[in-house]
């Protein structure tokens, strides 16, 4: 099976510092779905997962969230693009559970509901360190886009070993469907 894992907010849709807390406030970044269709044609698998500490915060609720994501997979759907599932914590970096990155829980997660290693040729996607490093440490391939705060995460340097870094999510889609062996770095 090939497997993507895509961070949301600044790799999928734009990023908010005041965090994406309704449907509305949901706007795909340019490309980024026509990649994830891209990605499925070529027989990819792609889950995202994704701090939401808004939820803790109060600032929406469990079903905002989902209505969330449920614009994010009809607006995928419009350009035949397909998210298999959306991984998500939501508590807040105070809660210490496993699941918030840069804490791999989430990716454990997602390799035990795939029946997956994610060892050796998964990518993960993101535009903050703790998304590299979450999914770094659980095995997977890095890569950050400089879209969201992806320029920011690119000065502050720290990256984990071997993370490639590209504009944004079609770019790092077009590598990845180029290379001969996937996603392999």
């Amino acid at each position: 099976m090939k497997l993507i894992i895509l961070d949301r907010d600044g790799v999928i849709n734009h990023d908010s510092d005041a965090f994406i807390k309704s449907p509305d406030e949901w706007i795909p970044i340019k490309g980024s779905l026509e990649a994830i269709a891209r990605l499925n044609q070529a027989g990819y698998r792609v889950v995202v997962a994704t701090n939401q500490s808004g939820v803790a915060r109060g600032l929406f609720d469990i079903q905002t969230l989902n209505a969330i994501h449920q614009k994010m997979h009809n607006a995928a759907q419009q350009v035949g693009a397909d998210i298999d599932a959306v991984f998500f914590c939501p508590h807040s970096a105070d809660d210490n559970c496993d699941c918030r990155k840069p804490k791999p829980g989430m990716f454990h997660e997602v390799a035990k509901r795939f029946s997956i290693s994610l060892r050796g040729g998964v990518a993960t996607v993101g535009d903050s360190l703790r998304d590299l490093q979450a999914g770094y440490v659980a095995g997977c391939a890095p890569y950050l886009v400089l879209t969201g705060k992806g320029e920011k995460t690119q000065a502050k340097g720290g990256l984990p070993p071997g993370t490639l870094v590209y504009p944004d999510l079609s770019a790092v889609v077009d590598f990845i469907l180029k290379s001969p062996v996937g996603v392999s770095v």
